[in-house]
């Protein structure tokens, strides 16, 4: 018996999704734990794997759909023997996939203006859901025909015509009671209306053109569709700038003692094959100097006040679907070495997007790193619902005083930003400066 294939749940929080990449076609044949698929969430990139063995019959839904709603068959998997003809027909009706809601778009449409107000009533709690999907899957709105009713088509084909800008209303559909499907609108060329139309329906016209913004913004551009990492990425940093009061402290940190003891623990280490950054020992630092101040180990929670017992730290990397922070949990107990292996594992996990949710949800306080940029300073957005990150920029050589004496010294950049309806400036300034001496007087990163 044919298999389908849905759409997974790939975070506790997903929804929907983009179906990215399709890494097989049909006719190929898959094993438990082969990688069928890449899945774009609103965190990252994740890769579909295969759950049974068997032969790939079909595929439901065209790589780069977007909206895709968990649960959606998205292919069918024939098993060992069966036909693949009848394993593909097996997939489920457009009608079927759309569910209950797009049913009672077809008995509304069946009955059109001939509905009376009472009978119409019975469908309003159902109205919301329809109206859901609608706007889940990014459809146009549907639109009416002459008798006043709706135009049945299912949310794929609404898509198809939305980007070729077909008038629905004027394509014939060959699906259940008319209903019109894919197969009726991919044939159409983008923008042309079907001729049945012409007499009853404008052509539509076309898209508007971008305003033309003139002086130096008058340029050449190529319109870039957003993923959806970098869709939320959009609406967490507005979020955050907008409805958190950023506190922002900086300290200028001496690092010629850290980089010696980082020195000679590479030395040390060498043989185990674990060589550490100058980031891992800032981790350390930024988690004991949490443990030194608990007070800005918080989140601000409407009415309450998260106190943190952990000291789990989320870390900046740049990933090819936008900026992720893989986490590294209890840094505070951590040693450096342990430290080091897991952020080069996680590191290497963002950028090939292969991170589990558990990989990067969470966190109780970040540190973002732009100094191997050369940057020298600059003040990070906090992620909430955290309430602090911890932005340090490149170890230079500069005039310092050393021992009351002008001298030269690398020196790092630090700022802390606060969200100051939980931690207050007194409390984010103990914090920079326990950060500060655990740099300057690194031996309390190995004890």
């Amino acid at each position: 018996m044919p298999t389908p294939i849905k759409m997974p749940a790939l975070s506790p929080t997903m929804e929907e999704g983009t179906l990215a990449k399709w890494l097989v076609k049909p006719g190929d044949k898959v094993e438990a734990g082969d990688i069928m698929a890449e899945i774009e969430t609103d965190k990252a990139t994740m890769e579909f794997e295969a759950v049974d063995e068997g032969t790939i019959a079909s595929i439901a839904v065209e790589e780069g759909t977007e909206g895709v709603k968990v649960g959606t068959v998205i292919a069918m998997l024939a098993e060992e023997g069966e036909n693949l003809d009848e394993a593909a027909a097996a997939a489920p009706s457009d009608a079927a996939e759309a569910g209950d809601d797009e049913a009672a778009d077809t008995a509304e449409a069946d009955t059109g203006a001939k509905d009376e107000p009472a009978k119409a009533a019975p469908r309003a709690s159902a109205e919301p859901a329809r109206a859901a999907i609608e706007t889940d899957t990014k459809a146009p709105a549907a639109p009416k025909d002459d008798s006043g009713g709706r135009i049945i088509a299912s949310p794929l084909a609404r898509r198809i015509a939305e980007q070729k800008g077909v008038d629905l209303a004027g394509v014939t559909g060959s699906g259940p009671r008319g209903r019109i499907i894919k197969a009726d609108v991919e044939g159409l060329e983008t923008g042309a209306a079907p001729a049945k139309a012409e007499a009853s329906s404008p052509a539509p016209s076309a898209p508007p053109k971008p305003a033309t913004l003139g002086g130096d913004l008058d340029a050449p551009y190529e319109a870039q569709k957003l993923n959806n990492v970098r869709k939320v990425i959009a609406r967490r940093l507005t979020e955050a700038k907008q409805t958190i009061p950023h506190i922002y402290l900086t300290v200028d940190v001496r690092l010629d003692a850290l980089l010696d003891l980082r020195k000679q623990l590479n030395s040390s280490l060498e043989a185990d094959g674990v060589k550490l950054s100058v980031n891992d020992l800032l981790i350390k630092a930024i988690a004991r100097a949490l443990q030194r101040v608990p007070a800005c180990n918080v989140s601000f929670q409407g009415d309450e006040l998260f106190q943190y017992t952990r000291e789990d730290i989320s870390v900046a990397v740049a990933a090819p679907s936008g900026l992720i922070t893989p986490i590294i949990r209890d840094a505070g107990k951590k040693g450096l070495a342990q430290i080091s292996t897991e952020m080069k594992e996680l590191a290497a996990k963002a950028k090939d997007n292969k991170l589990q949710p558990q990989e990067y949800q969470g966190g109780t306080a970040s540190l973002s790193n732009l100094g191997m940029f050369g940057t020298k300073q600059f003040d990070a957005v906090i992620n909430p619902p955290q309430a602090m990150i911890l932005a340090v920029g490149a170890g230079e050589q500069r005039p310092h005083v050393i021992d009351g004496a002008l001298g030269v010294a690398t020196v790092m950049s630090a700022t802390g930003s606060f969200d100051h309806r939980a931690i207050d400036g007194a409390d984010g300034a103990q914090l920079m400066e326990a950060f500060k001496q655990l740099c300057e007087n690194p031996m309390g990163l190995v004890v």
